[in-house]
């Protein structure tokens, strides 16, 4: 079996959650030592070990935290000190079987408040030695010492743990403000785990929830040369009918998840208050992500023998590509398929936005991983019975490589000219969080199929002749949370093929500028659209800022929103807004996609005009 150093170096790795958390849950009162259930109620355990396993998590956490000579003797247990921790590792191990790894659980000696002395050292390094000989005798894959607010206490135990031969991880408990109990800062902390030879990697748990761990982990990981593991607690705990319940929900949850990993944190679990059912959420989601996921390689259509067919020239493809070829601004207006088989709603949407004078509808392919109905059959029933072009976002996530390969022939052969290729977001993060993503590839391998359907090959590398003649459009994301990543999954959508871009809402024009400069050094230069949403109130500007990923609200912009008193002067200012973002922009972008909040096209057509 692979090390856990050598796992994270092909993939980051998700952590199981919260022991304590779920023994409360199942009826155990807090004034039971929860490390002594391993021997009087080994099923308890290795039931959550298996819950956590089951949900999908790389490495499960032997539940011996507390199981030290010192705490053992404060419940009258120091006697069952190695049977309590040989049960730990066998009941974790049990769980984990063949492919996941059992991480030994080492919790600190000294309480947040008291002080390090040095005087107290041998005595607190005989401590953790007898039972890290224990945990490392009974075969655990590494050591994870967490929820340390003393750095000169998690460094001894780390020095006594790397002379058991398996790797060593450190965690460090800060608050929100990146400091311990006793004023240390990230900064500080980082830098003496960085340059510990006995530490192999580091990390954050408890402490703070989510959102703060991100905070933390921005300002942690230009500092590390080592993986960094980050924890956190499922928000902050409220108190409801006299019990403290933390309140995120798994999405939330794995939302920041996903940005950690952006950032570039080797793994991800969760601390108090997390379940299996954020593990399970979480490990769907980044498991899918690209970077993670090993996806079906594509070779392009020049590596084979391609047969000899006129490929479309771009302008001939649709009456929205020739505008992009001759440099005049396109205009389109998103506009999201029904939860109904009733199309009249959408059509008269769209024959609005055709009097209008827009170019094209965008149409979402499963927005929020939701059900609804066929955005391609909405497509081609807007192509048919109104008359507008359509921009169809095709995402990877519902169908295999073979799959999607029919459905652009088929779209094609019924009159789509023009798609969106998108990744797209895991089902979890929707409505249905059971079922299961597909994801042979991710958009920039979807780009290179359509690329090579358009030359007259399929992947499988036969003949389509006459070939497609597909516009090929894909996402760009110029606020995003890792931008060289970003930039670089952009380029390589552009080398494989993208004719065009549409971005992410922009709110800051700047940071579009910037993106589009960036790529352009870089040999990335395709006509960009700029996506542009009209906000309609504070509230919906907070919820994107907060929640949606990749958008990004200046605090300026906030701030104007925060004087709306009214819902009509909130969706006033969101047009006024939109508009001098669009005006900010208008010489570099090659037009606009608008988005209809709440669906209200007027909103979308008062931007435009």
């Amino acid at each position: 079996m692979k090390t856990i150093l050598e796992r994270m170096t092909e993939r980051p790795l998700i952590f199981d959650g919260a022991m304590g958390t779920m023994i409360y849950s199942k009826g155990v009162f807090i004034n039971t030592c929860y490390e002594h259930l391993c021997v009087t109620n080994p099923k308890l355990i290795a039931g959550i070990h298996q819950e956590y396993a089951d949900a999908g998590a790389d490495v499960i956490e032997t539940n011996s935290f507390g199981a030290n000579r010192p705490k053992l003797t404060s419940h009258g247990l120091v006697d069952q000190l190695e049977a309590i921790n040989r049960a730990a590792v066998r009941l974790a191990r049990a769980a984990a079987g063949d492919d996941a790894l059992v991480a030994g659980s080492v919790g600190p000696i000294l309480k947040s408040g008291q002080v390090f002395l040095d005087n107290q050292a041998d005595e607190l390094a005989e401590i953790f030695r007898e039972q890290l000989s224990i945990l490392a005798d009974e075969g655990v894959d590494f050591f994870m010492l967490e929820t340390f607010t003393h750095i000169e206490e998690a460094q001894l135990a780390a020095n006594v743990a790397k002379a058991f031969g398996v790797p060593v991880f450190v965690s460090i408990t800060v608050s929100k403000e990146g400091e311990t109990a006793k004023g240390r800062k990230i900064e500080q902390i980082i830098q003496a785990l960085n340059e510990d030879v006995n530490v192999d990697g580091v990390g954050f748990n408890c402490g703070v929830g989510p959102a703060a761990a991100y905070s933390n982990a921005e300002r942690a990981l230009p500092l590390t040369t080592k993986p960094l593991v980050i924890m956190a607690n499922a928000g902050l705990p409220q108190e409801v009918d006299g019990r403290m319940i933390y309140m995120a929900s798994p999405e939330y949850f794995t939302e920041y998840a996903k940005r950690m990993i952006e950032l570039g944190a080797r793994g991800v679990g969760g601390c108090c208050g997390t379940t299996p059912a954020d593990i399970a959420t979480m490990a769907k989601s980044v498991k899918t992500m690209t970077g993670v996921k090993k996806h079906v390689a594509i070779s392009s259509h020049a590596e084979r023998e391609a047969p000899n067919v006129d490929a479309v020239p771009m302008a001939e493809k649709c009456g929205f590509a020739a505008k992009l070829a001759a440099g005049e601004k396109v205009t389109s207006v998103e506009i999201t398929p029904p939860r109904s088989i009733d199309l009249k709603p959408m059509l008269a949407q769209c024959q609005t936005c055709k009097d209008a004078g827009v170019d094209a509808i965008n149409i979402p392919d499963g927005p929020r991983a939701s059900a609804r109905i066929s955005p391609m059959v909405a497509a081609l029933a807007v192509e048919r019975e109104v008359g507008i072009e359509t921009v169809l976002h095709y995402c990877c996530r519902d169908r295999n490589l073979i799959g999607m390969q029919s459905d652009l022939l088929g779209g094609y052969a019924g009159g789509l000219r023009n798609y969106l290729i998108i990744t797209g977001d895991p089902p979890k993060l929707g409505d249905y969080p059971d079922s299961t993503p597909v994801f042979d590839v991710d958009a920039v391998g979807l780009t290179q199929v359509v690329t090579n359907l358009n030359h007259g090959v399929d992947v499988g590398g036969n003949a389509i002749n006459p070939p497609t003649g597909i516009l090929i459009g894909v996402g760009a994301n110029p606020c995003a949370v890792e931008p060289e990543r970003e930039l670089q999954h952009y380029l390589n959508k552009i080398n494989a093929g993208a004719e065009y871009a549409i971005t992410q809402p922009i709110f800051d024009p700047e940071a579009l500028l910037r993106f589009m400069d960036a790529a352009a050094s870089k040999g990335g230069t395709i006509p960009v659209v700029a996506g542009v949403w009209p906000l309609v109130s504070l509230r919906n500007a907070e919820f994107l800022a907060n929640e949606v990923p990749g958008v990004e609200i200046p605090d300026a912009i906030l701030e104007r929103m925060s004087h709306a008193k009214t819902k009509e002067d909130g969706r006033a200012l969101g047009i006024e807004i939109a508009r001098e973002i669009c005006a900010a922009i208008a010489d570099r972008v090659a037009g606009y996609q608008v988005s209809a909040p709440f669906g209200i096209v007027d909103l979308a057509l008062r931007v435009l005009d």
